[in-house]
């Protein structure tokens, strides 16, 4: 049974004079000091914070903690953010005190160790990429993207060529728009054909020598390996731009392919994604970029290069400059380099491998519940439509969504992309076993047999069914306020 008293406020469970310590009063010399702060540094009152007990600030956390669902305790399918379970050595390997306990403003000599562990993720990077020019400094996936695009800029900027447009797919996550918007510049869409890939046709009617870079991700965020990608990154490079790769996808294509190979100039991974590292929550993150050698010389500082003396932290002749303090977020590229050293080249190729073969075998099973409007086979992910079921049932995506709680499953990510209408995501990852896949393939198949009445009351079983989403992105409360009295 749930603690629900625990759950409330901490204001709300406050009561005047309860304490988890008391201290005895100052006395001698501190009960002085206190004395003589002037008067107008002090406060007429103390500050108005809860008053509890050890216990309660105990248990209120750890009740407040087993409200969610998380990698750990459930299967959780949300589509383009690969949300699999991460190996626990990782966590222990950056955690050992030679390693967690370094300061950042150390020496350089003192932790060569470290420095070479970092000066090989860069190795590996360039490798698996197959762009050999790399930074580990940018802090998150999207950071890596602004990173990149800075990159470019610079470099088109010493050509003298003055490109200003940024293409991006119908298909592409957000962030690769707002990026380009942020590094100073404009935006224009290329759409997808039938076959939810690039259209040529458009992509070519949109480039010219305005053009700077074409974001692309593939596998794209439909689940699907473009096969016109040679063609498509021969048509922006013979008009001067640059292909940049969105890395969120590269959990299906380890060791099989490299962007480098495939035409991209610069890329940037999601380490949490990809390899290891904790996953929501804001970060802490990392989002390496790779690019190609002609784009290095522009890459943000400071970069580990290898000298006769042992590992330095250098900045590249024409750098972009610091995107972040010190040298990257260590803690999580430890844990890359971890995952990667752990699997090695055959293990990460067998990672991507496992990952495509559980999303078809699921894809196998949801496509007789729900459409899937482009095609039979997928990547690592693939994207259902409750389009047709919203039409005959009245039952949305949403509420397929929210049902899917009370059979113990987090929901699958929904309403993105945008180019599918009703869209249901799905991404199983390579860490879940067949078990689990079925099981939530049987629950799907329940969902979607209910009617329409039982199914919009859900969820049933959680503390909270259906907030008004709206209102609490554009007006949330975040602060309490005293009941009035």
């Amino acid at each position: 049974m749930r603690n629900q008293q625990a759950t409330q406020l901490l204001f709300e469970m406050s009561r005047p004079g309860r304490r988890a310590h008391r201290l005895p009063e100052l006395q001698g010399h501190a009960a002085t000091l206190c004395e003589s702060l002037p008067a107008e540094f002090k406060a007429d009152q103390p500050p108005p914070l809860p008053e509890l007990a050890e216990g309660d600030v105990v248990r209120h956390f750890t009740n407040l903690s087993t409200l969610n669902m998380s990698v750990d305790t459930h299967f959780y399918p949300l589509g383009s953010c690969t949300m699999k379970y991460n190996p626990k050595r990782n966590e222990r390997l950056s955690s050992l005190p030679g390693l967690i306990d370094v300061h950042p403003l150390q020496d350089a000599r003192s932790i060569q160790g470290l420095l070479e562990m970092m000066h090989e993720l860069q190795h590996m990077l360039g490798e698996i990429s197959g762009l050999r020019g790399v930074s580990l400094q940018p802090a998150a996936g999207a950071h890596g993207e602004l990173t990149a695009l800075l990159v470019a800029a610079d470099y088109f900027a010493d050509l003298g060529e003055d490109r200003k447009v940024v293409l991006t797919a119908d298909s592409a996550h957000g962030t690769n728009p707002a990026s380009a918007q942020m590094a100073g510049f404009s935006t224009k869409t290329v759409r997808s054909n039938a076959e939810g890939l690039v259209d040529i046709a458009d992509l070519r009617a949109k480039l010219n020598e305005q053009t700077a870079v074409f974001m692309l991700t593939n596998p794209n965020t439909l689940g699907l390996f473009d096969s016109q990608i040679r063609e498509i990154t021969d048509l922006v490079h013979e008009h001067g731009a640059l292909i940049y790769l969105d890395g969120a996808n590269m959990n299906a294509i380890l060791g099989i392919t490299r962007p480098g190979d495939f035409g991209a100039d610069l890329m940037h991974f999601n380490p949490h994604k990809t390899f290891s590292g904790p996953h929501g929550g804001g970060g802490p993150g990392a989002g390496p970029i790779c690019v190609r050698e002609f784009l290095a010389d522009y890459l943000p500082g400071p970069v580990i290069t290898r000298t006769e003396d042992g590992y330095e932290l250098t900045t590249p002749e024409r750098s972009i400059g610091r995107v972040r303090s010190f040298f990257g977020n260590v803690g999580i590229l430890i844990r890359a380099y971890a995952y990667i050293r752990t699997y090695g080249p055959d293990g990460l190729r067998r990672v991507s491998e496992d990952a495509v073969l559980g999303a078809n075998y699921l894809l196998s099973k949801v496509k007789h519940m729900l459409d899937v409007p482009h095609g039979d086979r997928c990547m690592h992910e693939f994207v259902a439509s409750a389009s047709r079921l919203k039409k005959e049932k009245h039952i949305s995506a949403m509420d397929i969504a929210k049902r899917i709680l009370d059979f113990g499953f987090h929901a699958p990510t929904v309403y993105f992309p945008l180019v599918v209408d009703e869209a249901v995501m799905i991404e199983p990852t390579e860490t879940e076993s067949k078990e689990t896949l079925d099981a939530f393939a049987e629950a799907l198949f329940r969902v979607v047999d209910e009617t329409e009445e039982a199914i919009q009351q859900a969820p049933l079983s959680t503390a909270i069914s259906r907030p008004d989403d709206v209102s609490a992105a554009r007006k949330p409360i975040l602060r309490w306020t005293p009941p009035q009295q």
